[in-house]
């Protein structure tokens, strides 16, 4: 099915000016939801729509713009910060408000009823976009994998099954926070002579990932074949799962991460939509004479168009950085299709195969996406060696991971001939000191 329409066109144009800008994340092309409220306020939280600088109120939308009765209805539940009854329709609803959405804000829309909708972004605070109920990580980044391996198994990087199975683990949903929250350094054990002991991780970490959103779920005990996974994917966010290495390296043998991920994980505020996203996917390619998916993850659609072309890059500002007004410095730059060993429709598939039932809103972290090459990084893992090699920066500071009052941000966007750029918008957090324990 052809996914593109006139909802994409790159001459397509908004009455909102700042959404013409072309570096804009939010051109008209975009349309990607939200869920917020004026800043400082104690106002109930309601879904928006990012347009250039400024976000189209769906509460106010929905009662003084002019809406066929389908609209209506849809708009209703995104009027009282309810994304996920939209999420839960599937894909037809979306594409019907998307293409309603666009002819309203299109020149020649309705400007005279909306204008007066539109909420400045600086004028606004955001919580997470839906309700989540569960996460699950997944370690799609073949070269990232690659370089922790050598880290730790010189001779064996990549384990035998990495090539045939999406490797995941269940993560903690409560802990998912919204970007800008500060992210407080977490206390674990750590590895000790003779014995471990219990102290503040010393080799915090973040990771560059994306994450996917489930619309519509599953029912347990029913798998979602490779054709139908797409029809259960509503949209992508960026995505950092902060990421103790030090209380990793000794608690992930035999069952995985566990306080080593549990006390963080931050999630972009804007979801891209997948129709969004239809201009810039690519297709699946895999290194000549590896193995072929088994067949329940493998099918034409996904080879074709199962990747994602977005460009992705980290950055790091220090607190003395901030403090001199120094603005942040670019530690790497990756794309996720050149990264991403397996695509979002595999990950649906695989969870599922088993039984499991996907539920609306649930999050699909990607695993970290990094790239084949230097300064394609997606952690401070790779980029220091391991801690080995501390990364200098342009004011001189070093970093081997990261340090109270660090930002890290996330950005992310797609470009390409022919298309209008979109973008992800910011996913960040600042590292507080770890609380005391007596």
């Amino acid at each position: 099915m052809n996914l593109i329409d006139h909802t994409h066109d790159p001459a397509l144009n908004s009455w909102v000016t700042s959404a013409q800008a072309a570096d804009t994340d939010f051109p008209i092309q975009n349309l990607p939801f939200g869920r917020f409220r004026c800043a400082g306020s104690s106002e109930p939280w309601r879904i928006g729509v990012a347009m250039g600088d400024q976000v189209l109120d769906l509460k106010l939308a929905s009662e003084r713009g002019r809406w066929t009765t389908e609209i209506g209805t849809l708009l209703s539940p995104l009027a009282d910060g309810n994304l996920n009854a939209l999420m839960a329709q599937g894909r037809a609803p979306r594409v019907a408000l998307r293409h309603a959405l666009s002819s309203a804000l299109a020149i020649g829309g309705q400007q005279e009823t909306l204008a007066t909708c539109l909420v400045p972004q600086r004028a606004i605070e955001m919580t997470l976009p839906c309700t989540i109920s569960n996460y699950t990580d997944f370690y799609v980044g073949i070269h990232h994998a690659t370089a922790v391996g050598k880290l730790f198994r010189p001779d064996n990087p990549l384990l035998p099954n990495y090539k045939w199975v999406p490797i995941g683990y269940h993560g903690r949903a409560s802990s998912i926070i919204v970007s800008g929250q500060s992210v407080r350094r977490p206390r674990g054990q750590l590895a000790g002579d003779p014995s471990p002991r219990l102290a503040a991780s010393q080799r915090l970490d973040c990771e560059l990932e994306l994450g996917f959103l489930i619309g519509p779920g599953n029912a347990l005990g029913e798998p979602i074949g490779i054709k139908d996974a797409e029809a259960h994917l509503f949209g992508v966010t960026l995505f950092d799962d902060w990421s103790a290495r030090d209380i990793q390296a000794w608690e992930y043998q035999p069952l995985g991460p566990f306080l080593a991920k549990n006390f963080a994980s931050t999630i972009s505020p804007w979801v891209v939509t997948m129709e969004a996203l239809a201009p810039f996917r690519s297709p699946l390619r895999r290194p000549e004479g590896d193995p072929s998916p088994l067949p329940y993850l493998d099918g034409a659609a996904n080879r074709l168009s199962g990747a994602m072309d977005i460009q992705l890059e980290l950055l790091l500002q220090t607190a003395a950085m901030r403090k001199a007004d120094l603005p942040a410095t670019t530690l790497s730059r990756s794309n996720a299709a050149e990264a991403a060993y397996w695509t979002a429709a595999q990950l649906v598939t695989h969870h599922t195969v088993g039984g499991c039932n996907l539920q609306c809103g649930d999050l699909l972290g990607s695993g970290t996406l990094s790239g084949p090459g230097a300064g394609q990084e997606g952690s401070l893992l790779e980029l220091s060696a391991g801690g080995k090699t501390p990364i200098q920066l342009p004011n001189g500071e070093q970093r081997a991971f990261l340090e109270d009052g660090d930002t890290l941000t996330m950005l992310g966007h797609c470009e390409r001939p022919g298309t209008r750029r979109i973008g992800f918008g910011v996913c960040s957090g600042t590292i507080l000191p770890a609380f005391a324990v007596d």
